[in-house]
């Protein structure tokens, strides 16, 4: 059949099951919304506030159901606006497809209004992307595009189409559904011997797993591992969810700002098993420490991770939860007494000997009640402080419920995320914990959210400064606080109201807990400001470059 540009690409969507794309409408993409607009039954259509939360959108739909994240947007601008979204899409590892117009193909290269080489720009945060000056080839690349997006390791490609492509006519093949993805596996038979003999000799085995896990699905296969050798689990950052926070072998998350059971017990392991987790300088500080004379054996879906960051011993290159299910077979049950009495010796340890307060609104009293109310529900956050404290205090119990930018650590991620995850979630309750530095950045996205009636709760630990910049000052600044005491005069109820939503305030615990009864009453957005000290500070906390030798606990 004859069909236009703009026509073949709600075609291909729909072919690849999307249902769901966030985006905001512009002149290089008019033809494309306008078949939005024709097949709106089939397609619904999120419009933001701003290209970049329509990204963070698409990007937390993605994490929360598996599927690939689709975000439209016109050129110039609109298409720049677009590329903080697919960087943390990229370091991240979320399949995202980015749909970009473009100029007419004889208008490139000449300055033209709004033109832009976005393809040019994204090739460093993409795992591909297109530049398509000819429609006969329209419809092929939009299904390479997901493919790629979602196969091995998963992330971002964009697509960018010029205005007469998307106008112009060609003939349209219907394609039949996408076959289910075959997991990979590039290891032989020696190499998986070989690992299963680092296991069987282990005496202090660790398992330490990253977004990998997730990704794959494989939090069953990797919970029966751990307990068939015998190990402790610690979790990256992308890694929190995989393994149910009150499980007898978590010990939480790796790291600069984690549990300290958890990288102590990492540091006297004397195999480490890294699966699906890329090593972040975050999680390992000083290198040379962080591998002691302990044994690697590194586990990841991309070859380019292997030994990439810290030297491995030996390496297994495939699909998580098919490498897992390997491994299984090939070790048998394996006890360490004394190590897991060890663990647990540690694991009590606590992270810090500061004294709570029972009245005064801690971090740690904000986290630890909204997840009381949450049950299994998904948390997003923004990053700084905040962050880290949810990382810390909040209790996951199902995978894919934690939504974060990890690896870009980018603020005012957080809203967009949180609105795709609460769409992908099909409108269940979302949790947002966010600060007033982070929040400003992205706070009109509220109007997306009242919008399109979301229950969202959002939690603002507003401590007038930014938190965690003010901390590295107060530590190795000598207190010098350049441009982190923010003083802004926000009312974020007053704002919140604004926007249609709406909006408490607590300083202390008593009224925060009644703010929270009231707010999760609400099937539309509420807003919660919460008053805390600007000199809490996120601990433990490994300095930049240390190790556990250097940690800091109070």
């Amino acid at each position: 059949m004859l069909l236009t540009g703009a026509q073949i690409i709600i075609k291909v969507l729909i072919e690849q099951g999307v249902d769901t794309v966030f985006g905001y409408p512009g002149g290089t993409v008019l033809n494309i919304y306008d078949e939005l607009y024709k097949h709106s039954d089939r397609i619904k259509h999120y419009t933001t506030c701003h290209e970049q939360g329509a990204s963070h959108a698409a990007d937390g739909y993605a994490r929360v159901t598996g599927k690939t994240g689709v975000v439209i947007a016109t050129s110039g601008p609109g298409a720049t606006n677009l590329v903080t979204g697919i960087a943390n899409a990229y370091l991240d590892s979320t399949p995202l497809v980015a749909i970009t117009g473009n100029v007419a193909t004889t208008m490139l290269g000449r300055d033209s209004f709004q033109e832009v080489d976005i393809s040019g720009i994204t090739m460093p945060i993409t795992k591909h992307n297109y530049l398509v000056k000819d429609i006969a080839g329209l419809a092929e690349t939009l299904r390479e595009a997901f493919a790629l997006a979602r196969s091995g390791r998963p992330g971002p490609v964009l697509i960018d189409v010029t205005k007469d492509v998307q106008t112009g006519t060609a003939e349209f093949s219907p394609a039949s559904a996408p076959p289910p993805e075959k997991p990979a596996s590039c290891f032989d038979q020696a190499q998986l011997d070989e690992a299963a003999k680092l296991i069987r000799e282990a005496k202090r085995p660790y398992i330490y797993c990253g977004g990998g896990v997730v990704l794959s699905g494989a939090s069953a296969e990797l919970i029966a591992f751990a307990d068939r050798i015998d190990a402790p689990i610690g979790l990256s950052i992308m890694g929190l969810t995989a393994v149910p926070y009150a499980h007898p072998r978590f010990l939480g998350m790796v790291g600069m700002h984690g549990r300290y059971g958890a990288t102590k017990a990492l540091y006297e392991s004397d195999l480490l098993i890294a699966v699906g987790t890329r090593f972040s300088d975050r999680a390992t500080g000083n290198k040379a420490e962080f591998m002691g004379d302990r044994k690697v054996l590194q586990i990841d879906i991309d070859p380019a991770e292997i030994g990439k960051n810290i030297g491995v011993t030996q390496s297994l290159v495939g699909d998580v939860k098919c490498v897992l299910a390997a491994l299984m077979d090939a070790v048998p049950a394996l006890a360490h007494k004394e190590w897991s009495d060890r663990v647990r010796y540690i694991k009590e340890h606590p992270d810090n000997n500061l004294e709570m307060n029972p009245k005064r609104l801690t971090p740690q009293s904000v986290i630890e009640g909204a997840c009381r109310r949450m049950g299994d529900g998904t948390v997003a956050t923004d990053v700084g402080q905040h962050q880290m404290w949810t990382t810390q205090y909040y209790q996951f119990k199902k995978p894919r419920t934690f939504v974060t930018s990890g690896g870009l650590g980018a603020m005012g991620f957080g809203l967009g995320a949180a609105i795709g995850a609460c769409v992908g979630r099909n409108f269940q309750r979302t949790l947002l914990f966010t600060s007033d530095g982070s929040f400003h950045m992205n706070l009109s996205e509220l109007a997306t959210a009242v919008t399109n009636a979301l229950p969202l709760v959002i939690v603002v630990l507003n401590n007038q400064v930014l938190g965690m910049v003010r901390q590295w000052q107060t530590l190795f600044f000598d207190g010098r606080y350049s441009n982190t005491s923010l003083d802004r005069k926000t009312d974020f109820v007053k704002l919140a109201e604004a926007f249609g939503a709406a909006g408490f305030r607590a300083g202390t615990i008593d009224a925060y807990e009644k703010c929270l009864d009231e707010a999760f009453k609400y099937d539309t957005p509420v807003l919660i400001d919460c008053t805390i000290d600007s000199d809490e500070r996120v601990l433990p906390m490994i300095p930049p470059g240390g190790s556990i030798n250097d940690i800091i606990l109070r």
